[in-house]
């Protein structure tokens, strides 16, 4: 008796997509973004179904197993490659680069800071919603240490990572 693993919806679609393609790579709908998008190539990396290819994730042998599948017979003079850069690890936590959250990391981390309103003009976001993701999402979610100094001069806030 062979006991099948527990894959959501979303891992099995790509598990089963990957396994019909020759070359064996994943490829996510478009309309998985974001986080969960993370998420879902995260949780097949970890169980070793996915590994890291030259344009995305492939398939592994075990991968090919869960599809209900066999791997196809490859090449000889294909050569491994390194993992795409895709993720960006801030400090153990993944940020794919060019995303808001991207812009707001890099204009906190300059070492004059940033003032609201240069957060808005790189997010595209309110200034409640750059003081919220400040205060829910740096500070109490990545628990990173964002120093709020007035700058009595122009008379705005100005934020940087400490």
């Amino acid at each position: 008796m062979e006991i099948c693993p527990k894959l959501t919806p979303t891992q099995a679609l790509l598990l089963r997509a990957a396994a019909r393609r020759a070359d064996g790579r994943v490829i996510p709908p478009a309309n998985l973004r974001g986080g969960a998008r993370v998420k879902v190539l995260s949780a097949l990396m970890q169980r070793g179904w996915i590994e890291p290819a030259d344009d995305g994730h492939a398939l592994t042998d075990a991968g090919y197993v869960v599809a209900g599948r066999k791997r196809p017979a490859l090449p000889e003079d294909l050569q491994p490659v390194e993992p795409p850069d895709d993720l960006q690890l801030l400090e153990g936590i993944p940020v794919r680069p060019g995303t808001k959250l991207a812009a707001l990391l890099v204009a906190l981390r300059r070492p004059q800071g940033a003032t609201n309103l240069q957060l808005m003009l790189a997010t595209g976001w309110q200034p409640h919603s750059v003081r919220g993701a400040i205060s829910g999402l740096l500070r109490k979610r990545l628990g990173l240490n964002v120093v709020l100094k007035r700058n009595n001069a122009i008379g705005e806030r100005v934020y940087r990572i400490g």
